[in-house]
């Protein structure tokens, strides 16, 4: 695909870029490699000198950015209440951006991202590596073939027992800290769960309603229900770190038919019949390398086609705006928040 790696530099060492990046840009040597590594850790800044040994090690993203020559990219995970600042830098400086989810914590940042790559004209690639579980894509071909004809309700139930955890040597419970995440676990986890919903519809939604609670002592949400309005059917979703088991569960319904996902078990229900296809998609592993691998793959043929903003970085703009209509209706005891419908960004 590329006659030379990308180069690229990582800024945020924590668990998922340890865990699930790493190894992925490691399994595609012809596609990426991390020349560089930003961490504000000393103790991380120490794992990612083990980890590549070639990498050049940084106390920071500015740093990084002012001192290395011949980037083609950079990789953004850390917390979220970065994400923006260091992705307009490295635009700024011609490099593309690869950028954990969520892109922002506010729409008007995650827009004003979008402009500024469409201006650059460089790559914004968010991490929507879900879609790229093996059950999520029996869901695609089994969509794709329209077995189930117009979809109409969508349920998506994540139960998790706690929040994620980030590595020991620093903040392991930022996700829980405001200042650091920009909210709970919608800021956390709503991204997947809404891209996979305009996924699935085809669509944007047109409104939202919600709920959230904190049965913690920490300053952001643990639960969040919440029903999404969209152009033909509804979305209804569960989200919490308050659950006694871990496990995904999600529903399709169409005219003709369902899709029950749990875990990773796919049933298709067609008429009076169930058809069950084993996915193996191990959401026990937080680290989810196998997806991040063929997520790279799609950010290397975006980079190498000048796409700069795809139907994914549209996408990830339009999850911020639900997550911040969503907090408005909780703030409003759950009434319901108009979305402007507004087309999907132009890939460009």
């Amino acid at each position: 695909m590329l006659s030379e790696p990308l180069r690229g530099g990582l800024v945020g060492f924590g668990f998922i870029a340890e865990h699930g990046h790493v190894p992925a840009y490691r399994a595609l040597p012809q596609l990426f490699d991390i020349v560089a590594v930003a961490d504000i850790s000393e103790e991380r800044r120490t794992r990612a000198a083990l980890m590549l040994p070639k990498a050049r090690i940084y106390p920071d993203a500015d740093t990084l950015l002012a001192e290395e020559r011949g980037l083609d990219f950079v990789d953004i995970a850390t917390p979220p209440c970065d994400h923006a600042s260091i992705a307009h830098a490295a635009l700024d400086r011609g490099l593309h951006v690869f950028c954990e989810k969520p892109i922002a914590t506010s729409s008007a940042e995650a827009r004003g991202l979008v402009e500024h790559a469409l201006s650059a004209r460089r790559v914004l690639f968010p991490s929507h590596n879900y879609k790229h579980a093996p059950v999520l894509k029996v869901i695609r071909d089994v969509l794709d073939a329209g077995q189930l004809g117009a979809v109409h309700l969508v349920t998506l139930d994540t139960f998790r027992t706690t929040h994620a955890k980030g590595v020991a040597e620093w903040k392991p419970d930022w996700r829980r800290q405001h200042a650091l995440s920009g909210g709970g676990i919608a800021m956390d986890h709503g991204s997947h769960t809404f891209y996979l919903a305009f996924d699935w519809f085809d669509a944007l939604p047109t409104s939202i309603t919600a709920r959230t609670s904190n049965v913690s002592e920490w300053d952001t949400e643990d639960n969040i229900s919440c029903t999404l309005t969209f152009p033909r059917g509804v979305a209804v979703a569960q989200l919490t770190w308050t659950a006694g088991f871990r496990k995904v569960i999600y529903t399709i319904h169409g005219e003709r038919g369902a899709i029950k996902v749990e875990d990773d078990v796919v049933e298709i229900h067609r008429d009076g019949n169930v058809e069950r296809i084993p996915a193996p998609s191990n959401w026990m592993d937080a680290s989810h390398a196998t997806w991040f691998r063929e997520l790279f793959v799609e950010l290397a043929r975006a980079i190498k086609t000048d796409l700069y903003v795809g139907r994914e970085a549209a996408d990830a703009v339009a999850c911020v705006e639900v997550i911040e209509a969503a907090y408005a209706s909780a703030r409003a005891g759950g009434q319901s928040v108009d979305l402007v419908r507004t087309p999907m960004i132009k890939a460009g």
